[in-house]
């Protein structure tokens, strides 16, 4: 039975404070807590061995932890440049491997930097390359995992959700990581009530459908930006930071969506998570 599912992007500081140094140790410490989701990150590099991996997914299925990847930030899917197209496939590759070796269902992805001053030709590029991964990815035995590109904090980046939801239409494996504090950040504090967030959900469910909209794959955390867009990531004990998950919380119960919500908040994403969490549920109450 699916289910909304809350967890963090990597390990709380909290984790490390408690005596705990292996994220093997997370689904047991996190199931603990009251979550079951769990964002792997790998964004320099991936340095997880198979081995290990396998067990992490062991701990996973055990725990009833759903896993992803974030992938290198080195991926830059509209670059011209053939050498960094070289070290993106690797790195596409290498996520990939590694989320199949732990069984994680989503690799979340940013499409790459700054886009230029040809916005579409860039797009096009990043369609084009990404096509040609999936092809490769298929022929390596990997094309059950989801690809998800995510939204970016920055308007110079590409990653904005259109483009975000156009690169979507490259595959059917491919989905968009809805990042709703990068949104906020690149729209100067854009999603500021409920209409705002559910024109989010509309413009992706009006792109890819209504089965895109159930089992979105959501970051959220608050957020400080700036007029050029992000500039870091907060917690919920930092007063006067959006977005508001109430907004969003809402629509989830009152859509019945089963999204997957993964927190990102600085050093606190475990129990922003389980903060988050204890929202939503809330919505059941009311």
């Amino acid at each position: 039975m699916e289910q909304v599912r809350f967890g963090p992007a990597g390990n709380a500081d909290s984790f490390y404070a408690a005596g705990f140094k292996s994220s093997l140790d997370m689904p047991g410490w996190l199931a603990g807590m009251g979550l079951n989701a769990y964002e792997y990150q790998c964004v320099r590099g991936v340095h997880i061995k198979e081995p290990t991996a396998a067990k992490l997914g062991e701990a996973a299925r055990k725990h009833n932890i759903a896993l992803s990847i974030h992938a290198p930030y080195y991926i830059s899917l509209g670059s011209s440049d053939q050498l960094i197209r070289e070290k993106t496939r690797k790195h596409f590759l290498d996520a990939l491997r590694a989320a199949s070796w732990m069984g994680a269902r989503t690799v979340v992805m940013h499409p790459g930097g700054k886009v230029g001053n040809d916005r579409l030709a860039a797009l096009r590029r990043a369609k084009e390359n990404l096509a040609e991964l999936l092809d490769v990815a298929g022929d390596e035995g990997l094309s059950a995992i989801a690809v998800a590109p995510e939204t970016m904090g920055k308007p110079a980046q590409l990653g904005n959700l259109d483009e975000i939801l156009e690169l979507c239409t490259v595959g059917e494996r491919v989905v968009p990581a809805v990042d709703f504090g990068h949104l906020h950040a690149a729209g100067a504090g854009a999603l500021k009530d409920e209409a705002s967030f559910m024109a989010v959900l509309d413009r992706i469910e009006e792109v890819l459908g209504a089965d895109v909209i159930k089992n979105l794959h959501i970051h959220f955390s608050p957020i400080e930006f700036t007029r050029a867009g992000e500039r870091r990531h907060r917690t919920t004990l930092d007063e006067g930071y959006g977005p508001d998950f109430l907004h969003l919380a809402r629509l989830i119960w009152e859509k019945k969506m089963t999204p997957t919500i993964i927190c990102e908040s600085s050093g606190r994403q475990a129990e922003d998570a389980l903060y988050y969490r204890q929202i939503y549920e809330a919505m059941g109450e009311t």
